[in-house]
């Protein structure tokens, strides 16, 4: 039989998985909550300990325990967008355009997207929300030769499901994570601390006839996005 706290736990977890506990809500004192499940003080802070040790829930000093703001998931395998992502576990994605330029490609651009030195790409700078939260900066590259008969709208905010639509076929991805601390300015996009921890993607995106159409650089908040990965 597991222990107490374990149950305790389990049952919080739930609870917020199931939307009853909201991010950013603030959950009952632990001397209430150790009332609902009939524990003493000691064993229901052994559960907040570790739902706060797993990022699901986060002490504020003089305030309480509140629901963390990190639930985005991405699970690694196949290519999905973030918008997908966000959708998927029921929030609201949304997205704020930096910049959107015509450039010719970058040496490093034009050895990931298969490009010439006489090509353009679209480079887009955004920062990507979950909630009105702050999850992802980015910079993406993609052909301009691609798009070029495309509503800008339709890249900025859904670019994805603009291919699909228009008959293209998404196939696989490469991704590169690495750990990173966040630049000025990355943390002021992100509304974090300069120096706040974050996870560095680098993903190239193929079609299924294996032509790469995007780049993408991000930098996703460490504490508000996790990856996971399943494998078959």
């Amino acid at each position: 039989m597991a222990p107490a706290y374990i149950s305790i736990h389990d049952a919080l977890k739930e609870q917020i998985d199931k939307g009853i506990w909201k991010i950013g809500d603030r959950l009952p004192s632990e001397r209430d909550l150790a009332d609902d499940f009939s524990v003493s003080r000691m064993t229901l802070r052994q559960a907040i300990t570790l739902l706060v040790d797993e990022g699901i829930l986060e002490r504020r000093v003089g305030s309480g325990t509140y629901v963390a703001s990190r639930w985005v998931q991405e699970k690694m395998r196949g290519t999905t967008s973030f918008t997908e992502i966000v959708t998927a576990q029921g929030k609201t994605p949304s997205t704020k355009v930096i910049s959107y330029q015509k450039k010719l490609a970058s040496q490093t651009e034009m050895d990931r997207l298969q490009l010439k030195k006489t090509d353009y790409v679209i480079r887009m700078e955004r920062v990507r929300y979950a909630d009105n939260v702050p999850v992802v900066y980015e910079v993406a590259s993609i052909p301009e030769e691609l798009i070029r008969n495309v509503e800008r709208r339709a890249i900025t905010e859904h670019f994805f499901k603009t291919l699909t639509d228009n008959g293209y076929e998404i196939g696989k991805s490469q991704q590169v994570i690495s750990a990173k601390i966040a630049s000025e300015r990355v943390a002021d996009y992100l509304s974090i601390a300069k120096g706040h921890a974050i996870l560095a993607l680098t993903q190239v995106s193929y079609f299924t006839d294996n032509r790469p159409f995007e780049y993408v650089r991000s930098q996703y908040v460490g504490d508000r996005f996790e990856f996971y990965l399943e494998n078959n």
